[in-house]
């Protein structure tokens, strides 16, 4: 018992060290994040439309992984709302990546119907995993449900949150995620 609080607290001397070595760059991160996020609440907007480039990315790039981990694992539970989704994924991003500058409004849309049909994919798939008693089906449940409840709240704001909803809700998030680096460098600092 003692050997493994004597090897956690190794780990923790560590990680506490290489924190206080490295304090500098953590806070250069959380200041350039916390910048990031005012500018992005200042002109949300244009956040708005970054966003819209960078969101179509990464919903192209999971569908395309979604894809190919479907197709290798063709014999799964649920393989069909499994492609089904990955489908979903990959067209949304190309529409998003095709037309960027169609406005804020096409990335609340296609960004509301993906998570209503990921969210109802998501709900399926985890009922064909519970149907074959595969474990953790219950946050995959859950994961849907948070899709659709996501899917009705940026709905129930259109049209006129469109335009500056979604770069406002990532500016704060990089105005807290920034902040949270700013004050773990400053703790950092102080450790010996």
């Amino acid at each position: 018992m003692s050997t493994n609080k004597s090897e956690i607290e190794r780990v923790q001397a560590t990680i506490s060290r290489s924190l206080h070595e490295h304090w500098r760059l953590f806070l250069a991160e959380g200041t350039v994040l916390l910048i990031l996020g005012l500018a992005a609440i200042m002109v949300p907007m244009a956040a708005t439309v970054a966003m819209e480039i960078v969101v179509g990315w990464l919903i192209l790039v999971s569908g395309i992984v979604g894809l190919v981990t479907t197709f290798y694992m063709r014999q799964a539970p649920g393989f069909w709302w499994s492609l089904f989704s990955a489908l979903i994924g990959t067209a949304a991003g190309i529409v998003l990546l095709r037309w960027p500058l169609s406005g804020a409004l096409s990335l609340t849309l296609i960004l509301t119907v993906f998570l209503m049909f990921e969210g109802i994919v998501t709900i399926m798939f985890a009922l064909d995993h519970r149907r074959e008693l595969s474990g953790r089906w219950g946050m995959m449940l859950v994961s849907g449900i948070v899709d659709l409840m996501l899917a009705g709240f940026i709905f129930s704001g259109l049209p006129g949150t469109a335009a500056w909803a979604i770069g406002l809700l990532v500016g704060i998030n990089l105005v807290f995620g920034g902040s949270a680096v700013i004050a773990m460098a400053l703790h950092a600092r102080a450790e010996a």
